[in-house]
């Protein structure tokens, strides 16, 4: 939805929408669907995570910074985070006359903030790993009044989800009654805040940061503030609505969560082991072992390349003023299959991540190295990050090492500037257009 989205211009109301649902059409399975169909796949997609934005005055709709900056980014995991951070009862997310209804029970609430406070109080209590689950979410929180509307605090939420345990209470876990409670719940488990075990949801820890800026934000729209404790008409909060979602949008813009690697696969930095430096002996050695006619695996060849690239990485930042950022470049694990091998940083203020698929071709003569192959996790992470994806093209001889580093190979191929042939992942031919050649530096003390 966001990529069709910010394909459109600024336009007015009926053409954007009509233009839109054009684009929705499209999508599989739709083809056959009627406009009224659509029209409310349109409305409540856009409307719950703040797609677009509409000017009444101007009568123009136009892409919201939240479908922009996902578009942009393919960060699914940071856009369910933004979404949750300015998630509140009430927003302008559903139609004016149900707004009208939480409005008139006084219901104000932020309930990803809450239910992390609450797993947060409990562990702090008796130190154990703390759990929720959507029946109790929806009992002892989302549907009691005391919460929703009066701000009960969370010890005593707590207290009353632990005496309804060693009561062994039984909720109704029906469908719909439990629904809003759940869709939470699990939009949290999306933005990486919490694991979700079986029925049970728990802290992800690994999002500690993240997790500290929900329960220490003050954030809250205001808009509808006005509208409490007197009378009003549904046509009051028609003007309200629009402006809701330009607060969502501006959330968007200035706040940042983007994705950690390193979190979402659910590893902590001292647990994944930076590969061994690689010095020029062991690179003499590795030669003398292709001279001899010794068998060299595929898997030392790659952890030779890997360890070459580690050291180069470490010594780019350290020689571009970011030695802080040398303790946090890793290799990721072959088996989370994350279509790269090693995660670093670019130069940049924002300390941008950098991700590295190395390929590696060892001989004792000068070869071609311009091919190589890219699996599918691998051409697909590269469709995915597009210009923070990189290839470094390594060939080891004993002339030398000869680094060749493609930024974005699915741009260049878009640009015809490699060939790409589709065949279990992509088969990649590039030339000296594709990229550039760098100087491999190893890592010095």
């Amino acid at each position: 939805m966001s990529n069709e989205i910010v394909n459109l211009p600024e336009l007015p109301k009926a053409e954007f929408i009509r233009r839109l649902n054009q684009s929705i059409k499209l999508f599989p399975g739709n083809a056959s669907k009627k406009l009224k169909t659509i029209n409310n796949w349109r409305t409540e997609i856009s409307a719950l995570f703040a797609l677009v934005t509409y000017d009444p005055k101007s009568d123009l709709m136009a892409p919201g910074a939240v479908a922009q900056k996902l578009a942009k980014t393919q960060d699914l995991v940071q856009f369910f985070k933004i979404f949750l951070y300015s998630f509140q009862y009430h927003g302008g997310h559903l139609k004016p006359q149900e707004t009208k209804k939480y409005i008139e029970k006084g219901i104000r609430f932020k309930p990803a903030k809450y239910i992390l406070q609450l797993l947060i109080e409990s562990e702090k209590n008796d130190g154990k790993r703390a759990y929720i689950n959507k029946a109790e979410a929806t009992y002892c929180i989302f549907n009691d009044l005391r919460v929703t509307a009066s701000g009960r605090s969370v010890k005593k939420t707590l207290q009353l989800i632990v005496d309804n345990r060693k009561r062994e209470l039984a909720y109704d876990w029906a469908g719909d009654k439990i629904r809003y409670a759940g869709d939470i719940l699990d939009y949290l488990v999306l933005g990486n805040l919490l694991k979700r075990n079986g029925d049970k949801y728990y802290l992800n820890k690994a999002e500690f940061e993240a997790i500290t800026t929900f329960i220490r934000s003050k954030e809250w729209y205001s808009g509808y503030d006005r509208f409490y404790a007197k009378k009003f008409s549904v046509q009051n909060l028609r003007s309200v609505q629009n402006e809701w979602f330009n607060y969502a949008n501006q959330i968007a813009k200035r706040i940042s969560f983007e994705t950690d690697v390193l979190s979402l696969i659910g590893q902590e930095q001292k647990t994944l082991v930076s590969p061994k430096i690689i010095t020029p002996e062991a690179i003499v050695e590795m030669l003398q072992k292709v001279e001899a006619r010794v068998e060299v695996k595929t898997k030392e060849i790659g952890d030779k390349g890997e360890g070459l690239v580690y050291g180069h990485e470490c010594m780019r930042l350290k020689l571009g003023g970011r030695s802080n950022l040398i303790a946090k470049v890793v290799c990721i694990p072959n088996q989370f299959s994350m279509g790269f091998d090693i995660r670093s940083f670019e130069l940049d203020s924002q300390a941008t991540n950098r991700f590295i698929e190395v390929k590696t071709s060892i001989s004792n003569v000068a070869i071609e190295f311009n091919q190589f192959h890219l699996t599918d996790n691998e051409w697909n992470a590269a469709q995915t990050l597009k210009e923070r994806y990189y290839v470094y093209r390594l060939a080891i001889n004993r002339k030398g090492i000869t680094l060749f580093v493609i930024r974005d190979p699915v741009d260049m191929y878009k640009k015809s500037l490699l060939v790409i042939t589709l065949s279990n992942g992509a088969e990649v031919k590039f030339s000296d257009k594709s990229g550039k050649y760098e100087k491999l530096m190893l890592w010095e003390k």
